[in-house]
């Protein structure tokens, strides 16, 4: 695992079609932004693991998230 230590508004670049960038920082939370291509999908760990287990379970699983349209790809706030 690759460990790494951004401040509020840098960002951390992924192969070159990814960016994390550190939002905001409030006591013990972070929040990260990300851009990032369509086909790219990310997600929280607790709601992959959830999506993965519906998907094994033959159900279907959705999430609504606040997303905006960067021109490069979808802004993703979790």
């Amino acid at each position: 695992m690759l460990v790494l230590t951004r401040k509020k508004d840098q960002q951390i670049v992924i192969d070159d079609v990814i960016r994390v960038t550190v939002i905001a920082i409030e006591g013990n939370r972070v929040r990260l932004g990300f851009e990032a291509p369509l086909d790219v999908k990310i997600d929280r760990e607790e709601v992959h693991r959830r999506s993965t287990e519906a998907v094994s379970e033959g159900t279907t699983f959705g999430s609504t998230f606040d997303c905006a349209d960067s021109g490069k790809g979808v802004v993703l706030q979790l």
